[in-house]
């Protein structure tokens, strides 16, 4: 009879660390690995389309953003796998997971339209704009006010586009990648760091 009550207790024992540390987590969410390697790669695209554009003009510079499709295609093979390896599911983990879902085919979606339509002088703001939607969401979801904050900039940035030659909106499309992902990924990471003990982030329980 002891020997149950003893099991029973180091149950709950375990029932209660998982969720405190669950808790935890629900407040990041993650390290803000994702936001870091898209954020520099699409400001890195940025600027090499401005360098290759004003300087060079190379028509072929363009070309670098084939770069986010071997990216978004290894990303999808590694979030396949790790996500095979999740035993611990949060709500707020599946909503954001929705809310890039959303962006990503709604950019799909703009990327089809402007070509049909030829409206690249609108493509830049708009693009902008729905930069700042996923962003100001996942600040919300995760409670997490530097992405709010980075969700706004991007819709500022989307309304100084629409004054701003076409050439060098592209400069406004890297400011807003580095106020709504660059800067929010490093406090993400930061705070992730300081919230869950490096023991506790390396069991492959939890990711």
């Amino acid at each position: 009879m002891a020997n149950i009550e003893h099991k029973m207790t180091e149950k709950e024992s375990l029932e209660l660390i998982t969720s405190m540390i669950n808790q935890a987590k629900e407040k990041v969410n993650e390290s803000g690995t994702l936001y870091l390697l898209w954020g520099w790669l699409i400001l890195f695209c940025c600027i090499v389309q401005f360098v290759g554009v004003e300087f060079f003009n190379d028509s072929n510079v363009y070309l670098v953003w084939l770069l986010t499709w071997v990216v978004l295609i290894v990303q999808v093979f590694y979030l396949w796998r790790k996500r095979k390896r999740i035993r611990v599911k949060t709500y707020m983990r599946e909503v954001n997971a929705y809310v890039w879902l959303v962006f990503f085919i709604s950019l799909m979606l703009l990327f089809f339209i402007e070509s049909r339509f030829n409206a690249y002088k609108v493509f830049n703001p708009l693009l902008l704009m729905m930069y700042g939607m996923p962003t100001f969401l996942s600040g919300i979801i995760l409670k997490f006010k530097p992405l709010v904050i980075g969700g706004i900039c991007c819709w500022i940035l989307s309304i100084i586009a629409v004054f701003t030659p076409i050439d060098y909106q592209v400069l406004l499309v890297g400011l807003s990648i580095i106020s709504g992902w660059i800067i929010p990924g490093y406090i993400l990471r930061s705070t992730s760091k300081a919230t869950i003990p490096k023991s506790i982030r390396d069991e492959k329980l939890f990711v």
